[in-house]
């Protein structure tokens, strides 16, 4: 049995592949690594009887080849806002460790790290609109990721699209973006005009809601 948790709210997702992100067609990286970030503001959610409404948290992971290759690390920072609690149940929730097996995006990421640094507890910025496809997060000397739309390279025109994952899981829907990031912490990352997506992540231990 596991732990009874939840979690539901918009998640930003960004990666140095080009946009729609051959991870997600089962195809391998655009450069061959991937170097990713993360972020999301929880709206509601629990873990036991410990209300994670109103957290937030970001993710920095860096592979050297495939993601299924492993030999990633990963670097998580919480909102320094979260209590003790809320910080430990948010770590929980993230390490995969009360999923059943390959049911999320944390558990299936949990087993290609090979280096987990410390976390952080720290201020985030984050803010998000997945019908404009704009967004920017950052943490103060970490990381800042900003999301625009992807442009139609001839006439400059936003182009919106969205991508279905009927048994995806970190989402079922997801609308695609472009991103620049940067971060110059022990987790390394600076490209432009990368993939992003916004999704509404709803997880539970048994993996995405649909």
């Amino acid at each position: 049995m596991y732990t009874d948790w939840m979690i539901r709210g918009l998640s930003v997702s960004t990666c140095n592949c080009d946009y729609g992100c051959p991870c997600q067609f089962n195809s391998l990286p655009t450069h061959g690594d991937c170097r990713a970030a993360v972020a999301m503001s929880i709206e509601e959610g629990h873990f036991d009887d410990v209300s994670l409404g109103g957290t937030k948290w970001v993710g920095l992971f860096a592979w050297p080849g495939p993601i299924h290759e492993g030999n990633g690390e990963a670097l998580v920072i919480i909102d320094e806002s979260a209590s003790d609690k809320q910080r430990e149940a948010l770590l929980t929730i993230l390490s995969g460790e009360e999923t059943e097996p390959g049911a999320t995006i944390f558990n299936v990421f949990a087993g290609t790290l090979s280096e987990m640094h410390e976390p952080q507890f720290l201020p985030i910025s984050l803010e998000a609109d997945m019908e404009s496809r704009q967004g920017h997060f950052s943490v103060e000397g970490l990381v800042e990721g900003k999301v625009t739309p992807i442009l139609n390279a001839v006439t400059g025109v936003e182009h919106r699209a969205r991508v279905t994952l009927p048994a995806g899981f970190e989402y079922t829907e997801a609308e695609y973006a472009s991103s620049t990031v940067n971060a110059p912490g022990p987790i390394q990352l600076d490209h432009e005009n990368g993939h992003a997506h916004f999704a509404i992540v709803h997880m539970t231990p048994q993996g995405v809601v649909r």
